[in-house]
């Protein structure tokens, strides 16, 4: 058989993926300024459970634990001489999940994602990455996935051309598929100043061009939806986007984040992002297995329509943002140049899940 997932791609008219880690994580005990990558050795079993939770709820892909796995993440846990080891691991236990329900459940496929995340560095001239040295930290990361197991390599939440580029080109070295999505914010682009229309040029340009691409992250599910319509306006018509958009918006209650979004909320978050264009769905922030089941059930009953329009999007889905407003009616309010938005909380070490 030829890779997993490019033949669920070609064989299915969607693929639904996971929810969220971070958040999920904390729940199982994760404290903030732990490092979740390093769970895979310490609490193995919860990240099992974990992945198993959303095979559980339906989804036809999951991301490894493995989002902060570069030598420039690992460092803030005095682990970046473990790379391979940390990643090879989150991998196996990935692939461990996906084998057994493949064997328990004949003529089921499971893809297994390795996810890959920003470094926490600035790449030259606003930093002091370089582009080599960009290319050989996630090359190192992405070829521990593979020796893992991984079926496909999972480039989520960024926010700079420059890192998407060299995240492509070090994944690429492994011969494995690629998908990439950029986190967007309240301005409707990403913290870089990019939109989705300059998202898709870029993504165009790209060699080798990732077999996927598309959105994760950012505000809420009505701006994720706003976004993908975005993207799909400036798409090709073969290309295949991704949306994987927070459960509803934050809050804080008793010391913990929450987000307000309902596995109601959702289901109709995955219809309406459907109309918009993506065929790969799934959630991010404070998605849960519950959501995911919902999410899987409205996708399974949904014939995809009409691209949604402003209007159909905040009546269903709740409020956007005005940067999302100003997207869907063909403007730009971002006049103040990049604007630092919170990151996904896949790599849940990261600003405590925002």
């Amino acid at each position: 058989m030829g890779n997993r997932f490019l033949k669920l791609l070609s064989e299915r008219p969607f693929l639904m993926a996971d929810g969220a880690t971070g958040t999920n994580l904390f729940g199982m005990g994760l404290m903030t300024g732990d490092s979740p990558e390093l769970w895979n050795f310490e609490h193995p079993e919860r990240i099992e459970a974990l992945h198993q939770s959303f095979v559980d709820s339906g989804a036809d892909l999951f991301l490894t634990n493995s989002f902060g796995g570069t030598r420039h993440r690992l460092k803030l846990h005095h682990a970046q001489d473990r790379v391979h080891e940390v990643n090879k691991r989150a991998a196996e236990i990935g692939r461990k999940v996906a084998d057994r329900a493949m064997k328990d459940h004949p003529g089921r496929e499971v893809v297994v994602a390795g996810s890959m995340g920003p470094t926490g560095e600035l790449f030259e001239p606003l930093g002091a990455l370089t582009e080599p040295d960009g290319i050989a930290a996630f090359a190192e990361q992405a070829q521990a996935l593979k020796d893992g197991g991984v079926d496909v390599l999972w480039i989520e939440t960024m926010s700079s051309k420059e890192e998407v580029a060299a995240a492509v080109k070090g994944a690429a070295t492994t011969g494995l598929p690629i998908v990439t999505t950029m986190s967007f914010d309240t301005n409707g682009k990403t913290m870089m100043g990019i939109s989705p229309a300059d998202f898709v040029a870029f993504v165009n340009s790209l060699d080798p061009k990732p077999v996927a691409y598309g959105a994760n992250c950012g505000v809420g599910a009505s701006d994720l939806v706003a976004t993908i319509v975005k993207l799909a306006e400036a798409a090709g018509p073969d290309d295949i986007i991704v949306a994987k958009g927070n459960c509803g918006i934050p809050y804080y209650e008793e010391g913990k984040i929450k987000y307000n979004g309902t596995p109601e909320l959702m289901a109709d978050y995955a219809r309406i992002v459907r109309d918009a264009g993506a065929r790969i769905v799934g959630g991010c922030c404070g998605t849960s297995p519950e959501h995911l089941r919902s999410i899987r059930t409205a996708l399974d009953a949904h014939q995809p329509g009409a691209r949604p329009s402003a209007a159909e999007i905040v009546s269903r889905l709740g409020p956007v943002t005005e940067g999302a407003a100003a997207l869907l009616a063909g403007g730009d309010i971002s006049t103040a140049g990049p604007k630092r938005t919170r990151r996904r909380d896949r790599g849940a070490s990261e600003e405590a899940a925002f």
